[in-house]
């Protein structure tokens, strides 16, 4: 069982940056490719970034690619979110999440990903 829990979500102006961190429990996070999702009012959740178990194969949405990077720390079970240049269509709240399974490549479906944080809220104000 991992726990998820995320920070660094807030109210920001655009253009503005924000960091989020995911803190995860468990010796077991060091194996996990781990993702970024975010849920706007009325829409479904999309798929923002996700980051293999070692960090070094990342995959970004089309809309945020070149502006947010997604990053990891293994000694402190920690998987950040780094966002530049925000913009007001990037409101939502902000899920981190985590796949268990053995697989070699990240995935972008939140259905490969079984453990799920409570979501941090990023309001970016025009």
């Amino acid at each position: 069982q991992v726990q998820l829990v995320e920070s660094g979500g807030g109210l920001v102006q655009a253009g503005g940056s924000l960091r989020l961190s995911c803190a995860a429990s468990g010796r077991t996070f060091r194996s996990y490719h781990m993702g970024w999702f975010r849920q706007a009012p009325g829409k479904e959740r999309e798929f923002v970034a996700a980051i293999d178990w070692s960090g070094g194969s990342t995959a970004y949405a089309d809309s945020v690619k070149g502006r947010f990077t997604i990053s990891r720390n293994n000694a402190r079970n920690t998987v950040y979110l780094q966002m530049n240049s925000l913009k007001p269509e990037d409101t939502a709240v902000y899920y981190c999440a985590a796949d268990s399974s053995p697989r070699t490549i990240v995935h972008r479906a939140p259905v490969a990903y079984d453990y799920w944080g409570q979501g941090t809220q990023v309001t970016v104000s025009s």
